[in-house]
This record gives C-alpha cells, structure tokens and sequence, in this order.
C-alpha cells in the first residue's frame, strides 16, 4: 500500500490536499463512472476508451487537483487522515482490532473487483452490479473504519497506545 500511496505522489502536502472533501468524492464517483464508460462500449464501441483513459488519469491527478481543506473536521478530511495512519503503521503502531478489519475491507474490496470486472467483460448487470456493490460497500466501511481509527490515535496520549485515550492529543504521524 505504501508503494501505491508513493505511485500517487503522496507526500505531506499530497495527504493535506487528498484529505480535501472534493478529492474523497470525486475519487468514490470514478468506479461509477469507470462502470458506466466500460459498458458504453455496446454503444460507442472503441470510443468507451476515451472515458476510460480520462478516468484513469483522473484517478490519478485526483489526490493533488484540490487545495487542503480550511478544516480536517469533515468525515472525509478524518477518513484521508485515518488512511494515511493506517498505512503509517510500521513506523507507527496501531490498535490490531483497526488493523485487522482494515486489512479485511481492503481484500474485500480488492475481490469485489473480480466479479466486477468479469460482469462488465460479459456485459452481466447482476454480476457487475455484484462486484460493483461490494466494491464500493468495502471501501466506503474501509474509509468509515479510517475515521474511527484517525479519532482513536488522536485521541491517545504518546505513552500509551491508541485506542486507550483519555482525550489528550496524541501524534498520529512520527
């Protein structure tokens, strides 16, 4: 995952501008997209490439085209926040019941890609809308889960670990 966060250049400022609201919901609206540009090939045969490819680098510019956010009080801000301390998790250690359950959601929402995929190859609307919806539903509970994890290592003090706080502020990046 830290490979994948470096292919989209997130560095500090990167993480600030991603945790921008308009960066998260663009970013869900790509697979719908993405669903619908794949299936437009019935009507517009090889052109459906044209979407495909701007979604795929989309995708992409999508972590820096917005500005950091005024405030991180947004559940998307906190979801972007969570993220990057669950990928921070070598360096900072996080509470194995977040760790566990993140981890989950992400293959989940990883093999959701295949029904999915194979739905849109076989131009199957139960199978895609299958792999669509769990897909999506991962990965929205995944982002749902970041923000419980972001507020757990906030909220810990340095000397103990996350998920013991007593309301003083803690470092979730070291």
């Amino acid at each position: 995952m830290q490979s994948l966060a470096k292919a989209f250049r997130l560095d500090d400022e990167g993480w600030m501008r991603h945790a921008n609201p308009w960066s998260v919901w663009t970013r869900v609206a790509i697979l719908p997209l993405f669903v619908a540009a794949v299936w437009s090939r019935v009507w517009i045969g090889g052109w459906a490439m044209v979407p495909v490819a701007a979604l795929i680098v989309w995708a992409w510019a999508n972590p820096r085209a917005f500005p950091p956010p005024a405030a991180m009080e947004s559940w998307a801000s906190r979801g972007v926040l969570g993220e990057r301390i669950w990928l921070n998790q070598t360096l900072v250690p996080i509470p194995r019941h977040h760790a566990r359950i993140a981890a989950l959601l992400a293959v989940l929402s990883g093999l959701g890609l295949f029904p999915l995929a194979w739905g849109l190859y076989t131009l199957s609307p139960s199978v895609t809308a299958c792999g669509f919806v769990v897909t999506l539903g991962a990965k929205m509970w995944f982002i749902d889960r970041m923000v419980w994890l972001y507020e757990d290592m906030r909220a810990a003090p340095p000397d103990r670990p996350a998920g013991h706080a007593t309301g003083q502020q803690g470092p979730p990046f070291r």
